[in-house]
């Protein structure tokens, strides 16, 4: 028996010292401004040059690390705490997590949680995404929300500095993010006595949107994002889904000649970056801001009704309000903190979006309304079929 203790402690030793090993790996978060953050590394140890932006939420770090519109982005948690709830595999968005990296004040990796799978630290790992943690992220956030995202590497220590800044102001954001994370050939998510069939665009769709139409009696069929009107005409949809994803909305010309091809002809809805194509197919323009739309609190109003929802919000790219005349499209929803287009629609046509998440993986579960809406637009076209 004491020799079965005594085995089993020098096992437990020697990953302690493994796991302490790895924590003690001095890494740091070099900013395009000039500013070095240095803290330790989780995850992989890859090195990593993203675009650096920040994120509010308490809340949903899985659904964040998993997102496909944080392709090539290395985000920094405001929230002190990340990793105490592990990550659990069946409430993951992606399949394939394409995130750059991810930079936290005080990692966690023993989860207190039934579910879990995984830590946060494995998943990184797993995918080649480094993290980092034990930095000011709070400050780090403010620097952000003053001077406007920008470029920053995750590396080690012992890097120069200078060296560092080379690499950083070398790069170059990417500009074929969507062709990256979208499928490649077409799949299927089927319901139980399905009502609708929808086609779903894919340009990084969140598991979670298809969840919410299987949900709603919807059979999907999701689709690389450069399918052709004719195919998806194909198939006999009932409605057009245009999912979020990651980037310029301008750098995705397939999505945007779609829409032009199939407005009027059958209902459409668009989430995120759906909804910026939509408003270019339209006519409207899109800008990028200083630092985006981040987290799970974020107050919109719906004009039409004067409701007020909080909801989930991930973009840096918003639709020119003053843009939308004389494009058929009108204003619906509108951002009560900065005043930014939130929403619009043009109904003669069956066609609405929204720039934040109704889907709400994570966040509020206020505008799951918005899937009852494209429910009624598709009721509405069989009944006049």
């Amino acid at each position: 028996m004491g020799n079965m203790k005594s085995s089993s402690g020098t096992k437990y030793s020697k990953y302690l010292q493994l796991r302490m090993a790895q924590e003690i790996k001095r890494r740091m978060l070099v900013m395009e401004n000039g500013s070095v953050h240095e803290g330790t590394g989780f995850g992989s140890m890859n090195d990593a040059v993203c675009e650096l932006v920040f994120n509010t939420s308490m809340v949903g770090y899985q659904e964040i690390v998993t997102d496909p519109s944080y392709t090539a982005q290395t985000v920094v948690m405001t929230y002190p705490l990340i990793g105490n709830y592990g990550i659990t595999d069946e409430d993951n968005e992606t399949r394939v997590p394409t995130m750059g990296g991810l930079v936290v004040r005080e990692y966690c990796d023993m989860p207190s949680n039934f579910r879990y799978t995984k830590t946060l630290g494995e998943i990184l790992e797993e995918n080649g995404i480094p993290g980092l943690q034990g930095v000011d992220t709070r400050r780090i956030g403010r620097m952000i929300r003053n001077e406007g995202s920008q470029r920053a590497l995750i590396c080690d220590a012992d890097t120069p500095v200078e060296e560092a800044l080379e690499r950083v102001r070398a790069y170059r954001l990417p500009t074929d993010s969507v062709s990256r994370v979208s499928c490649k050939k077409k799949w299927y998510a089927r319901t139980p006595n399905p009502r609708y069939s929808v086609v779903a665009v894919d340009c990084g769709i969140k598991l979670n949107i298809v969840r919410k139409l299987n949900q709603f009696g919807c059979n999907v069929t999701v689709v690389p994002y450069d399918t052709p009107a004719d195919t998806i005409l194909s198939f006999k949809p009932d409605g057009l889904f245009l999912s979020n994803g990651p980037g310029d909305p301008e750098d995705v010309r397939p999505v945007i000649d779609l829409v032009r091809a199939l407005r009027g002809r059958l209902p459409i809805f668009g989430i995120c970056l759906g909804h910026q194509m939509i408003a270019l197919a339209c006519g409207a323009r899109t800008f990028k801001m200083k630092f985006g739309h981040r987290g799970g609190n974020h107050p919109v109003r719906e004009l039409a009704t004067g409701k007020i929802e909080i909801t989930s919000q991930n973009h840096s790219f918003a639709v020119d309000e003053g843009s939308l005349q004389g494009t058929g499209l009108i204003l619906t929803h509108q951002n009560l903190l900065d005043g930014t287009a939130e929403g619009v629609a043009c109904l003669p046509d069956k066609l609405f979006s929204v720039q934040y998440h109704p889907e709400s993986a994570p966040g509020p579960q206020d505008s799951t309304y918005l899937f009852k809406r494209f429910i009624d637009l598709m009721e509405g076209e069989k009944k006049h079929a």
